[in-house]
């Protein structure tokens, strides 16, 4: 049967129509990852399509990790799961020219981190807070050179990310370590961390710490307000250290 397309699909080419149709199917039919996609005759004689669309097409989904070639015996089409940090990177890229901001990452950041930092409180393992604590005590010192301050930065973001991993909401998981990773690739390539500003370790630190004892306390409530505070906290401070390198630039 020919794929249906929807007006937006119509102005597509072909192959990417069937792409669409065969991410339909597979859908459909509760294909997970791993499982074998029909032959290609089938394939053909299913979407009614000439030999080369389908094999763009499957080139197209190839490209977008969402099928995987295997040659030899035993080999074939199959379902293949894209992971988190290719999507990342794919989503990434499209804000590669958007000029994002500071205030951009955390006008999300404020709004999501504090309701999965509640949901978190009491529910994380001892390993999980430990890893946590780690973190902290990475940068228990201020920094002493440049290299040292991009590196706590960096670090101090992975905190982030290591919560939003604990998260049972996939989306939710998957936006705020997205936040993280847009937020620490500005930080290098604007050098955000220049000059060392000892207040923003220092706030975002105690911050950290605060956060961790109400998470194994299981005071939702107290999480919560910690994070609203460590966010507007560090966005103010963050948006200082953007403006110190638009500065820079100016007059460079």
């Amino acid at each position: 049967m020919p794929p249906v397309s929807t007006p937006s699909e119509a102005r597509a080419s072909r192959p990417v129509q069937v792409a669409e149709a065969i991410k339909t199917w597979v859908v459909e039919h509760g294909l997970k990852a791993g499982d074998r996609l029909p032959a290609e005759a089938e394939l053909i004689a299913r979407f009614g399509m000439a030999k080369g669309t389908i094999r763009e097409a499957m080139r197209i989904l190839e490209a977008q990790g969402l099928v995987k070639t295997r040659t030899g015996p035993g080999g074939g089409v199959f379902v293949h799961e894209v992971s988190r940090e290719r999507a990342r990177a794919l989503l990434g890229n499209y804000f590669y020219f958007k000029d994002l901001t500071v205030g951009d990452i955390y006008q999300l950041r404020q709004a999501l981190e504090p309701e999965l930092a509640a949901s978190l409180a009491g529910t994380l393992p001892p390993e999980v807070l430990a890893e946590l604590e780690d973190c902290i005590n990475s940068y228990a010192e201020p920094s002493k050179t440049i290299e040292e301050e991009r590196e706590q930065h960096l670090t101090s973001l992975r905190f982030h990310a290591i919560l939003a991993a604990q998260s049972p909401n996939p989306l939710l998981s998957f936006c705020i370590d997205f936040m993280v990773a847009l937020l620490s690739d500005l930080t290098v390539y604007r050098e955000l961390y220049a000059p060392p500003n000892i207040e923003l370790w220092q706030k975002g630190r105690t911050f950290q710490s605060r956060l961790v004892e109400a998470l194994r306390a299981g005071h939702a409530g107290e999480a919560r307000q910690i994070m609203v505070d460590h966010m507007a906290t560090a966005r103010e401070l963050m948006e200082g250290q953007e403006a110190v390198m638009a500065q820079r630039f100016m007059v460079g």
